[in-house]
């Protein structure tokens, strides 16, 4: 694993979701953040960010969201020169055998339409759902971006634990066939998690990458809220610099200049 931002080591404490006032405060700062995406998206679409070769970025939702969700960072991503698409699954709520088919085949798709592997972006449970699928077809996928995902493999992380489980059971259809299991283990491709120590949602621990057997993984500290991922500034730069990457020439994140600014360096255990 890399130290781009900073070195993790094993979460010592017993997992728990974020603070109540984390939680309760998530609906004014993501509003804050979308404010700001939209006075800033001019000058990132612009110039500001890096463009792109052009490669095909799927992006996943996140729990109880829809593809209007992740519009405005589709939107900003073609304008930087990719070719996006949605999952167009309808709202993010069950997780069966059937979604998974279907998720599977939205990979295939834009593989096949962009003639070459493709990235997926997904946000928060749509970052699970990622590396899942990252791990089922890794020859069709560049890599991968989560933002703020419960990838730890324990839903305590989660305040959405509850509603989750009463949709989905304590074992979704997939894990009682055997997939969806080390939800903690990066899959074979370069693997980027994006998270924050102000996530009111899925507690930032659960959010962290720690030391496996793939070398390509890293961690980055921004902040923001978790309703606020898809519009940060800040992720969408790390988004976009981490997917102007050449293929096969993954590199750690490091910011540089003004925009280390944005990025805290601290620990991550």
């Amino acid at each position: 694993m890399t130290t781009a931002t900073m070195n993790a080591a094993p979460a010592a404490q017993a997992a728990r979701p974020p603070h109540r006032i984390l939680t309760l405060s998530e609906p004014g700062r993501a509003m804050a953040e979308f404010a700001s995406f939209l006075a800033l998206r001019p000058a990132m679409g612009m110039g500001a960010l890096p463009k792109g070769d052009g490669h095909g970025v799927l992006v996943l939702p996140g729990f109880m969201a829809t593809d209007a969700s992740t519009r405005p960072m589709r939107s900003l991503l073609d304008r930087l020169g990719y070719e996006t698409a949605g999952w167009d699954l309808g709202r993010n709520v069950k997780v069966d055998n059937e979604r998974v088919e279907a998720m599977a085949r939205c990979v295939e798709e834009l593989y096949e339409r962009t003639g070459g592997k493709i990235s997926i972006v997904g946000w928060s449970l749509g970052g699970v759902f990622a590396r899942e699928l990252a791990k089922m077809v890794p020859d069709m996928v560049r890599m991968v971006i989560s933002l703020g995902s419960p990838i730890s493999d324990d839903r305590n992380h989660s305040n959405a634990r509850i509603l989750f489980e009463y949709l989905n059971g304590k074992e979704p259809e997939p894990v009682k066939a055997g997939k969806f299991t080390g939800l903690d283990e990066a899959p074979p491709v370069p693997t980027t998690s994006i998270l924050t120590k102000g996530d009111g949602v899925v507690h930032w621990r659960g959010s962290v990458q720690h030391p496996c057997s793939h070398e390509n993984t890293e961690n980055i500290e921004v902040i923001a809220s978790h309703i606020g991922l898809g519009v940060n500034p800040s992720v969408m730069f790390a988004i976009a610099d981490r997917l102007a990457q050449r293929e096969g020439e993954w590199k750690p994140f490091e910011a540089k200049g003004l925009s280390s600014l944005l990025f805290p360096k601290t620990r991550l255990h």
